[in-house]
């Protein structure tokens, strides 16, 4: 049992939005459903036998995502953040997640929910913890003109004379 599980609210998406985030991620699944009752039917506003909530996993790691109703809406003190090994992973992801939402800057984007997600590699934080201060700098200064990561770019920066 995990311990700690992020409840993503939702208006009346979160089926549609599950459905989306595990074609997208290899080792994901959804594991249930609950549909709303008369009783909560009734304190939600939400029509009876609708979906209520759905218990997903993505890499391990579990979720919930609540049909709550246009009370509450996304922010982008909130994100998940996705650590990708290649170049082609990050490529991949990024288009998946961002098609029909909206790119930000330095590898964060918006799905069409409106959820926020940081699309990073290891080696970019690898590269902002050296202790050469020049070099850090640089990535730090590559990854602000950035929109999606550009491993690449960053080495280059990197290791820069």
């Amino acid at each position: 049992m995990q311990k700690i599980t992020p409840c993503l609210w939702f208006d009346n998406q979160a089926e549609e939005a599950v459905n989306f985030y595990v074609s997208i991620f290899k080792n994901s699944q959804i594991e249930n459903m609950t549909r709303y009752g008369e009783a909560g039917a009734e304190v939600s506003g939400r029509p009876k036998g609708s979906v209520m909530t759905i218990t997903f996993e993505i890499e391990g790691q579990e979720f919930v995502a609540l049909n709550g109703g246009p009370h509450f809406s996304f922010s982008e003190a909130t994100s998940l953040m996705v650590k990708c090994e290649t170049q082609k992973e990050i490529d991949e992801i990024w288009e998946k997640l961002s098609h029909g939402g909206e790119e930000g800057q330095c590898g964060w984007l918006k799905d069409k929910y409106g959820f926020s997600w940081q699309i990073v590699s290891p080696e970019w934080d690898e590269m902002l913890q050296d202790k050469d201060v020049k070099k850090s700098e640089r990535v730090m200064k590559a990854i602000l003109q950035m929109t999606k990561p550009d491993i690449k770019t960053l080495k280059q920066a990197y290791n820069q004379p």
